[in-house]
């Protein structure tokens, strides 16, 4: 099931915002994530906020979470507009879930709320999550006409064995498939997110899958250890013993052979766990949230952050549209972060970027300890010299621990 909300404080019936949340609000740039809460099936190392049919019943629908997403659209507007912003949107990203079950009648209709609320920049970045079960050229030509211009497809696995232990549905070979058709459709970026660690997985099941990734011919792939959520069936499964989990030195060599394969496929990282063929194909949305953007969530159990200030929604698809059904805000709870917790986000996320993380971000003890990480090799010496703190391959697997030391 998914994970518990954190605690917080009240968030205002109004949404209103703190008067913290708007200083310098015209430097930064403006993001919309909108989480879609259905699922098909659940799967067994899922703790994301999503539902089948048979969990809602009949609580909750599509349509009432549309109503309410169009809503809380409104209210973002409410909020913002009401200071003065007048930042257009550079990116949107529609997450879940499964946003491809929802069609592209309601996809289209948020996409063009925001436009009318906000207005997107000419450049914007659009883009949705898809499973490739519930994707067809039909969609995807809507999609495309709609104005989404990039696609993320959960590929997970080439494996059928590993698929079936992950609780996938989707055939094998089938992401690829629907690489073509996005193509097709005229999808100029896309991407497939790999899984590796699963338990039980070998070898020679990832390196097929990186294959499989990397001659499906998209220009980014992300991949990302396995994590055994507390709560979910695969939890259950490692902790009877039902299945077995890889050891850190597995891990750490499969996303080493995951470095290998894709660049030697033309690909660079530009972020510990992404990958992408040029400039271009980098997703500009996760970007946004690594480098201090603000980004509204919209949707169930979704998260905002806006100037220090980050909120948290409802999680309740039926909780989440009867509150803006009466016109209050879904936020379930809030906190403003302290300048001592910003600097220290900020660390965690740039120094995961290939571009790295200026030392001037760092205390002076902090520096110190960069100089040692770079004589111990895990930060690039060329780069510190060039004021910059900027992972090695080595640092990469080590990433967050070496944040954690320079913040100390």
């Amino acid at each position: 099931m998914p994970s518990t909300l954190p605690d917080g404080d009240p968030v205002p019936v109004d949404g209103a915002l703190p008067d913290q949340a708007h200083v310098g609000m015209a430097a930064r740039s403006l993001s919309f994530y909108v989480h879609v809460p259905f699922c098909a099936t659940r799967c067994g190392y899922c703790d994301f906020n999503t539902y089948t049919a048979g969990e809602l019943g009949s609580q909750a629908s599509p349509q009432s979470w549309l109503d309410g997403a169009l809503a809380e659209i409104d209210l973002a507007a409410r909020v913002l507009r009401s200071r003065g912003d007048t930042r257009p949107v550079g990116t949107v990203f529609v997450g879940g879930g499964t946003p491809s079950l929802v069609g592209a009648g309601p996809l289209t209709a948020l996409l063009r709320r925001i436009d009318d609320r906000f207005g997107l920049t000419p450049d914007a970045e659009v883009s949705t999550e898809a499973n490739p079960e519930s994707t067809d050229p039909a969609l995807l030509d809507a999609l495309r006409a709609a104005g989404y211009t990039r696609l993320s497809l959960g590929m997970q696995s080439s494996s059928p064995r590993v698929l079936q232990i992950l609780d996938r549905r989707h055939t094998a070979g089938r992401p690829e498939a629907v690489v073509a058709q996005a193509r097709a459709a005229g999808f100029d970026h896309v991407n497939l997110d790999l899984i590796y660690g699963t338990p039980g997985e070998t070898d020679r099941e990832f390196a097929d899958s990186l294959a499989a990734a990397v001659g499906a011919g998209v220009d980014h792939v992300s991949a990302y250890s396995l994590i055994v959520e507390p709560g979910t069936r695969m939890h259950r499964q490692v902790r009877t013993g039902a299945l077995p989990m890889p050891d850190e030195d597995i891990l750490a060599d499969r996303y080493l052979m995951a470095e290998a394969a894709l660049t030697a496929a033309g690909m660079s990282w530009y972020e510990v766990s992404n990958w992408a063929t040029d400039d271009a194909a980098r997703c500009r949305h996760n970007l946004a949230y690594w480098t201090g953007g603000d980004w509204w969530g919209i949707g169930p159990g979704a998260h905002s952050h806006v100037g220090g200030v980050r909120w948290w929604n409802v999680k309740h698809p039926a909780a989440y549209a009867a509150a803006l059904a009466a016109g209050r805000s879904p936020g379930a709870a809030r906190e403003v972060l302290s300048p001592e917790s910003r600097e220290l986000e900020r660390v965690l996320l740039e120094l995961r970027l290939a571009d790295g993380l200026a030392l001037d971000a760092l205390s002076p003890v902090g520096r110190d300890r960069a100089a040692q990480d770079a004589t111990d090799g895990l930060l690039d010496p060329a780069a510190l010299s060039a004021g910059r703190a900027v992972l090695t391959l080595r640092g990469r697997l080590l990433a967050d621990g070496i944040a954690l030391a320079l913040t100390d």
